[in-house]
């Protein structure tokens, strides 16, 4: 059944890629052995560095099961995933990810997200990253936490 979903998402990542969307990067979410949500990149379509496959069936998949917690669900997708669609995942709660091509296979096709890694090792400088205005900030959650009745996600 996985290799079914995985062909799922290389399919997903074909459309995208026959259409110009963006990269080869195609994307189920599944649950309970069915499809709930699917994506491909659509960073060049949309005009969005935040469009990676992951991103859109993670938004599919929250949007067709209304919800922002995909506990239970699995990810099938055609390369791993970069840092920005690994944490979307973790929020989203995914607890199992299927992966194709690692992250040199990525390399070798011309993506960049080797960089992103060294960043977030601390080896990288490509953002000047700064805390800035921290005690108005304070004030803002502690007024946010005011609400003993707001959930927390």
């Amino acid at each position: 059944m996985k290799k079914e979903f995985m062909k799922y998402a290389i399919d997903e990542a074909y459309i995208g890629i026959n259409q110009g969307h963006g990269g080869p990067f195609g994307c189920v979410i599944v649950r309970d052995g069915n499809i709930i949500g699917k994506g491909h990149n659509c960073v060049l379509l949309k005009k969005d560095p935040t469009c990676h496959g992951e991103m859109e069936a993670i938004r599919d998949a929250c949007r067709n099961l209304n919800t922002y917690d995909l506990s239970d669900c699995e990810l099938y997708t055609t390369a791993q995933p970069c840092p920005m669609c690994m944490g979307a995942a973790l929020w989203a709660n995914i607890k199992k990810i299927y992966y194709g091509c690692n992250t040199k296979d990525t390399e070798n096709i011309g993506f960049r997200d080797d960089i992103f890694y060294r960043f977030l090792d601390g080896e990288g400088d490509i953002a000047d990253v700064t805390e800035f205005e921290r005690d108005s900030c304070l004030e803002l959650f502690a007024d946010y936490s005011k609400d003993k009745n707001r959930k927390i996600y």
